[in-house]
């Protein structure tokens, strides 16, 4: 049988809706394969579900990214490094473009590592 006092009930809905609420951390995230170098670029409106569903995919041997997978087996999850490379802020204005924002981002880091790979065979 289930022994929560009202209050503690009251208090675990309050929190579920606060979670449920709150504003999801949308953004930019890398795989970075530390060995070769390689990056894969995402961009999510839920970062932290989109990094779990790679390590999941991962473990699974069932990532889409065949290089990635590989990289995965050979060195297992200490040779890729997850990383979270921006969050979009949350605004004010309710008829702020969040997908627009997620597309400058994507394309912001894409020319980022795109000048880096450059300067690294320059």
């Amino acid at each position: 049988m289930n022994a929560l006092s009202p209050a503690s009930r009251a208090a675990r809905r309050a929190s579920a809706r606060e979670a449920r609420d709150a504003f999801p951390a949308m953004g930019v995230y890398a795989i970075r394969d530390r060995d070769s170098g390689r990056v894969l670029l995402g961009v999510s409106r839920n970062v932290p579900a989109a990094l779990n569903r790679a390590r999941f995919e991962l473990r699974m041997r069932s990532h889409a990214d065949r290089m990635l997978q590989a990289a995965w087996e050979q060195g297992g999850p200490e040779r890729l490094a997850f990383e979270v490379l921006e969050l979009v802020k949350e605004r004010d204005d309710p008829a702020f473009d969040y997908a627009g924002e997620l597309k400058a981002l994507e394309a912001f880091h894409r020319e980022a590592l795109a000048e880096a790979a450059g300067a690294d065979h320059a």
